[in-house]
């Protein structure tokens, strides 16, 4: 049997009431609306944009010293109130998108002054509206393509779209969730792996797995660009609508607002792919089904609530039908130095230490390369010379 369905939950741990848990989820709001200030009064003089970005800093400083929330779900949860939740951010995230290229066109570069001027709320926009995009848009984007409904998913995939990365939908889901941990998976940071050499690798690799998925779906793995099933290709369709989005910037908002547009977009996926980095660095899967021990988790209650529940992330990959209020902490995890805002400035920063802290923490929980070589011995079937050890069908106890 499965860690994910043996492992229980502390039995001291209090329930989290659904009101509760409806309030405290809308910190989920305070980044988003905080962007659109910003975008809303734009733009600045150069000294007015540099004070715009020291709330980003501050939510970092505020995760660092979160406590932990242990709290489970209560099971009665109703789940309308918290898709309202996520339709007023979706919603709100679109508004920002819009915002960014009316602010944009105000800017000009006709001078020195202008230049000046243009640089510092680039610089700040980089940060506000990228950093939002990356942790309201791409993490709200992530919760909606989990969804069955037809509007959510398609919703989710739009809001990938504004940040140029709508493959992910196709990946992340069909991709990540059934490879996570093994060789194959290209979104799985190997033990040892810097951010950097993260990066390139995975960024190429997770769209090429992508667009054969999609191919593979449609019929045809290695199907020619100019065959009438491509219509239907989401991947395709995903870069086809980018690309619109980049040019409707351009011609109704300028240039620099086209340029800005892609700015965000950079940053969102770079900070997507050092939130993959962290959530599975090191973890080897020697099993058919995921079970709790194959992410990283945070207890921290800042993360928890303003990134829509994805600090607990070994749950949504055991069970990834699970609605974000729904999802469980398990002991039995490897847990990050910090939470996710402090993880990933100490990933970015200072990746030795974290490679270091996280390296000790898998060491202490024997997972990873540490797995005792017995144990996994005897915890799965043989396979035949060439055959992936998944192919067997074993099932890991944790």
């Amino acid at each position: 049997m499965s860690a994910a369905a043996t492992a229980s939950v502390a039995p001291a741990e209090e329930l989290l009431s659904p009101t509760r848990g409806f309030f405290l989820h809308a910190w989920a709001y305070f980044l988003p609306v905080l962007t659109t200030a910003y975008l809303a009064f734009g733009p600045y003089s150069w000294w007015g944009a540099m004070l715009w970005t020291l709330p980003i800093w501050a939510l970092v400083s505020i995760d660092v010293f979160a406590r932990p929330d242990h709290r489970q779900p209560d099971e009665r949860t109703p789940a309308w109130p918290f898709d309202v939740q996520v339709y007023g951010l979706a919603t709100l995230q679109i508004v920002n998108h819009i915002l960014l290229g009316v602010m944009a066109s105000q800017l000009t570069l006709g001078s020195w002054a202008d230049a000046g001027v243009l640089l510092a709320n680039l610089v700040a926009m980089h940060l506000v509206s990228g950093v939002t995009a990356g942790y309201s848009g791409i993490v709200l984007g992530h919760e909606l393509v989990h969804r069955t409904n037809k509007f959510q998913y398609f919703l989710g995939r739009v809001m990938l779209m504004f940040v140029c990365y709508e493959h992910f939908a196709t990946e992340h889901v069909r991709g990540h969730h059934p490879r996570l941990g093994t060789a194959v998976d290209p979104a799985t940071a190997r033990f040892g792996e810097t951010f950097r050499e993260f990066f390139f690798r995975t960024v190429p690799a997770q769209f090429r797995s992508a667009w054969h998925l999609e191919s593979k779906r449609l019929g045809e793995p290695n199907m020619r660009l100019f065959d009438g099933r491509m219509l239907r290709h989401r991947v395709l369709q995903g870069v086809v609508a980018q690309v619109a989005l980049v040019a409707a910037y351009y011609f109704v908002f300028g240039w620099i607002a086209a340029l800005f547009f892609v700015l965000q977009a950079r940053m969102a996926i770079m900070l997507l792919e050092v939130v993959n980095y962290i959530e599975h660095w090191g973890i080897e899967r020697h099993t058919k089904a995921v079970t709790t021990v194959d992410s990283w988790d945070t207890d921290n209650w800042w993360t928890l609530y303003t990134l829509v529940g994805l600090s607990r992330h070994s749950d949504h990959h055991a069970h990834a039908s699970r609605p974000y209020q729904m999802l469980r902490r398990f002991e039995e995890s490897p847990k990050m130095p910090s939470g996710y805002y402090g993880t990933i400035v100490l990933a970015l920063l200072r990746n030795e230490r974290y490679m270091e802290l996280a390296t000790a923490e898998l060491r202490k929980k024997q997972l990873g390369p540490f797995r005792p070589k017995l144990a996994l011995e005897s915890e799965r079937p043989s396979a035949r010379p060439g055959q992936h050890p998944l192919a067997t069908g074993a099932v890991l106890s944790a």
